[in-house]
C-alpha cells in the first residue's frame, strides 16, 4: 500500500539493541515496489515521490546504512524523460533530509516490461541527473537481474567481462550491496524470476566464481531467495558459506 507508518519507537530501540548484541552490519532497507518516480502518470508519480520520502524517514529513524530502489518503469515515455523524471523525483524526496550516515541505492533490474536499470548505463545517468542530492548515490547488483538482463554471469568470460564494465559504468566502489539470487528463467530473458542459489540457470559453478573474485570481498550479500523451496534460506547460506571456500566439494559441475 501508499501510506506506511513510522516504526513505533519502542520497536526501534529493540532494534537498535539486537543489532548492537549481534553485530549487524549493515542494514539494508528495500523501498515499496509500488514506487515508480519514472511514472509518466502525474498521481503516480505524486505518490511515488511521497513514498519514497517515506521510506528515506523511516531508513534514518532506524539508523539503516542502506536503501535500495528500483528505478520504475518508462512505460508511455522515452527512456531518456524516464530517466531525467527519475532522478529529479530523487532529489525532491530528499529535500531536507540529507545525512552521511545514509547511502541511496538503484537497483540494476531485468529489465522486464519498460523497467529501466537492465543496462547499467541508465543507472549511472540517473546518478549523474541526480547530482546535487543530498544524499550519497551508489548502487545494489543484483545477480539474477544481471543475467536476466544479458550479463553472461553464468560463464568465465561473461563474469569477467560484467566485472570491467561495472567499473567502467558504475564505479565498484560505489557498490556496497548484491543480492545474491539464482535464475530460474534463462540467460537474457528479461524476465525477473529468483530461485535458490545453484537451482537456477546461473549454477553453483559460477556463484562460486563470483564469490571468490577479490573486487567483491567488502561487499554484503543479501538473499532474496524463495524460503519454501530447497530448503530455503538456511540452505542457501550454507551453499554460499561452501562455494566461499577456494575449494568447495560437491560443486555442479553443468555450468
Amino acid at each position: 500500500m501508499w501510506r506506511a507508518s513510522m516504526p513505533a519507537r519502542d520497536d526501534v530501540l529493540g532494534f537498535l539493541r539486537a543489532r548492537a548484541e549481534h553485530g549487524i552490519t549493515p542494514v539494508v532497507v528495500h523501498d515499496n515496489y509500488l514506487i515508480n518516480l519514472a511514472s509518466a502518470d502525474p498521481d503516480i508519480r505524486a505518490k511515488s515521490i511521497a513514498a519514497y520520502r517515506g521510506e528515506i524517514e523511516r531508513a534514518l529513524y532506524v539508523g539503516a546504512d542502506y536503501l535500495v530502489a528500483h528505478p520504475g518503469s518508462s512505460k508511455g515515455q522515452s527512456v531518456e524523460a524516464a530517466i531525467d523524471a527519475v532522478a529529479c523525483g530523487m532529489r525532491e524526496a530528499a529535500r531536507g533530509l540529507g545525512s552521511d550516515r545514509l547511502m541511496l541505492l538503484l537497483e540494476n533490474t531485468a529489465g522486464q516490461g519498460a523497467a529501466l536499470g537492465a543496462d547499467l548505463a541508465e543507472l549511472a545517468a540517473i546518478r549523474e541527473l541526480a547530482s546535487g542530492i543530498e544524499f550519497e548515490l551508489g548502487y545494489c547488483l543484483d545477480t539474477a537481474h544481471s543475467f536476466a538482463a544479458g550479463y553472461a554471469l553464468h560463464e568465465e568470460a561473461g563474469w569477467a567481462d560484467f566485472v570491467a564494465q561495472v567499473e567502467r559504468i558504475l564505479g565498484w566502489s560505489r557498490v556496497p550491496v548484491i543480492h545474491a539470487n539464482d535464475s530460474k528463467t534463462a540467460f537474457a530473458s528479461r524476465v525477473d524470476r529468483h530461485h535458490n542459489i545453484g537451482q537456477g540457470y546461473i549454477g553453483e559453478k559460477a556463484f562460486a566464481r563470483i564469490l571468490r573474485h577479490p573486487i567483491i570481498q567488502d561487499k554484503a550479500f543479501i538473499l532474496e531467495t524463495p524460503d519454501e523451496e530447497s530448503g530455503g534460506h538456511a540452505a542457501d547460506i550454507s551453499t554460499l558459506k561452501r562455494l566461499c571456500r577456494k575449494n568447495p566439494t560437491n560443486t555442479a559441475e553443468s555450468n
